[in-house]
């Protein structure tokens, strides 16, 4: 995101200082406009219609076809693999059996995280490109509410991570065997090492008493 303000900084805009009456009285205002070598090399029209055409179609369009396209081959190879699952466990081959379904669970939730990411990002595909056929061909768009549909996406994303993680804890046994190995067995280790350091104190110094005093 720093680098994106810094490039819009550089490049894109331009910002002078210019001196506004507001309120009865002159107040100084950073006035924005579009950089002086979009106006000389090209249009404020094409230049626009370029980053949004880009936009939408390897920020939105391109990846999301992509992992609609992913979904569709893991569900694919998901059902074949629950076949294979059945076939093993009438073989009496459990443990190929259970290899096989924690492989479909793994699977099951990459296509739960994959479809919340579409949930919230293609609905922000098709309000960008609404805008585009808008601003060039025909304005039919009202912007508050586009406005508002953005802001509801934006939460929606940012309450897509929390959701991600419980996904995560809900679907893989790997994954809170993990989570509890790096992070219970830390705090585990860190108060074994407090007490172990609480009770080299005491033997050095000796039992504490309720007045305070360091019995020897």
């Amino acid at each position: 995101m720093l680098l994106q303000l810094e490039l819009g900084v550089l490049f894109l805009e331009s910002y002078t200082l210019i001196t506004i009456e507001w309120g009865g009285q002159l107040t100084n205002v950073c006035h924005v406009e579009t950089a002086k070598w979009i106006h000389e090399y090209t249009s404020e029209d094409l230049y626009y219609t370029s980053y949004f055409t880009f936009r939408i179609l390897f920020v939105h369009l391109i990846p999301c076809a992509s992992l609609v396209t992913l979904n569709i081959l893991l569900f694919r190879a998901m059902k074949q693999a629950q076949q294979k699952r059945e076939r093993l466990f009438q073989d009496n081959k459990k443990r190929e059996s259970k290899r096989v379904r924690d492989s479909n669970c793994t699977t099951l939730m990459l296509i739960v995280v994959v479809t919340v990411f579409l949930v919230v990002e293609i609905p922000l595909g098709v309000i960008t490109a609404l805008h585009i056929i808008s601003s060039l061909l025909y304005e039919f768009l009202d912007y508050y509410i586009a406005n508002l549909f953005i802001l509801f996406a934006n939460f929606f994303l940012i309450v897509s991570y929390p959701i991600n993680f419980a996904i995560y804890c809900g679907m893989s046994r790997q994954f809170r065997e993990t989570f509890k190995e790096i992070f219970l067995k830390s705090k585990s280790l860190i108060q074994i090492k407090n007490e172990y350091s609480s009770s080299k104190y005491t033997s050095v110094n000796g039992p504490r008493t309720f007045t305070n005093e360091t019995v020897i």
